[in-house]
């Protein structure tokens, strides 16, 4: 056997799944709001907003009626009067109770249902993360982040592969203007896949006309995603945040809202209502794809699609419950799921009267603002 390494365009992919409800809910437009244990995930430049007390999210979703569990753990340490935050992030995406029917049939041509095992095919990724703020003062708070990531993936016995890479990533924030960038897989990720196959497994293999894979180096490219938000003061106590992310691929055309060779842009959108920092409704739409009209196989017309999503929000003192109702495929396809997450903010939450450590600046001089942690500014 023989071993060789590619580019692949859906390498990862449940990488690019996303986490919390919260995000999934705003269509995965995150990278310049995400401020919890989850920005780790999004852009780690956002963990500096967790502050004076550890911060702990977790996810939890199932797809293809509960074929596939989604699984996600994060907590955000700060570090005391450095302006620094470290996060750790637990990934699994799994298929749990595969049935391995190579030695269903039995040489003589009857069938055994007694040789049926099962098996689990599962992705992992654990994400250290970084995060230092550079500047913060009355005009913006400007910080930086970046990610350490080891991937493991296994097939049961049959396969498994070790990953490594680095994203990184870049917020600015005033009190009502996000500007973030989030470069992931920035030196290209790679999966070093190896097989295990017994001699009675690759002769069934062989019998049966498939092909007994070799070893091989699977390679990820980086991929670039801008995003911009603004925070919209309705009322004192109602707030509405837009942001739009712009998922820039350089691996060759794709079937995304803007496609060309070598360049494809994907955007995502996302609206959060914001209730006394108590109550949050959520939507957004991402996954722009041409597809052709239902039923049109003469004409070949193509229309846009996308994957829209909801959910909402609840916050009581240091605990928030979030869901969010989403689309695997996009409006016309009936793949719908539901996410929940909590996230936990491990202390008595403080209000800032200052505009050091994480604050936001002044929404009109000379009044100060209080920060709440994980959520906005309020008068």
């Amino acid at each position: 056997m023989s071993a060789f390494a590619q580019f692949r365009k859906y390498s990862n992919e449940f990488l690019n799944i996303g986490t919390g409800a919260r995000g999934l809910a705003m269509g995965g437009a995150q990278v310049a709001s995400a401020e919890d244990g989850n920005a780790g995930y999004w852009n780690p430049a956002g963990l500096v907003n967790v502050i004076d007390k550890p911060n702990i999210s977790f996810m939890h979703a199932e797809y293809f009626a509960g074929i596939g569990k989604f699984d996600y753990l994060s907590t955000a340490i700060p570090i005391e009067s450095s302006f620094r935050t470290l996060g750790f992030s637990l990934l699994r995406f799994g298929v749990d109770d595969i049935p391995n029917t190579l030695f269903l049939v039995e040489p003589d041509g009857s069938i055994n249902y007694n040789n049926i095992q099962s098996f689990s095919s599962a992705d992992y990724a654990f994400l250290v993360s970084y995060a230092q703020v550079l500047q913060d003062n009355d005009a913006a708070q400007i910080s930086w982040g970046a990610n350490t990531k080891i991937i493991y993936r296994n097939v049961g016995h049959f396969a498994k592969a070790w990953g490594f890479g680095f994203d990184a990533g870049f917020l600015y924030r005033t009190s009502t203007l996000r500007f973030g960038v989030s470069i992931r897989d920035i030196t290209t990720t790679f999966n070093a896949w190896s097989f295990s196959f017994t001699d009675a497994e690759k002769q069934v293999l062989y019998l049966t006309n498939n092909d007994i894979p070799v070893k091989s180096t699977e390679l990820t490219s980086p991929r670039l995603v801008p995003a911009i938000g603004y925070n919209f003061m309705i009322a004192p106590k109602l707030h509405l945040l837009a942001e739009a992310d712009f998922d820039i691929t350089f691996d060759g055309k794709r079937n995304t809202l803007i496609s060309s060779n070598p360049v494809s842009i994907d955007p995502k959108f996302g609206v959060e209502a914001n209730i006394a920092n108590i109550v949050f409704v959520r939507a957004g739409a991402q996954n722009f794809q041409k597809a052709l009209a239902d039923g049109d196989t003469l004409n070949q017309k193509k229309v846009t699609i996308f994957q829209p999503s909801i959910g909402a929000g609840f916050r009581v003192g240091n605990v928030a419950i979030d869901y969010a109702y989403t689309n695997l495929a996009n409006q016309s396809n009936p793949l719908y799921t539901h996410v929940f997450s909590l996230t936990i903010d491990l202390g008595k939450r403080e209000k800032k009267e200052t505009h050091g450590k994480g604050s936001f600046p002044q929404l009109d001089k000379p009044q100060k603002i209080k920060k709440e942690k994980g959520g906005y500014p309020v008068p």
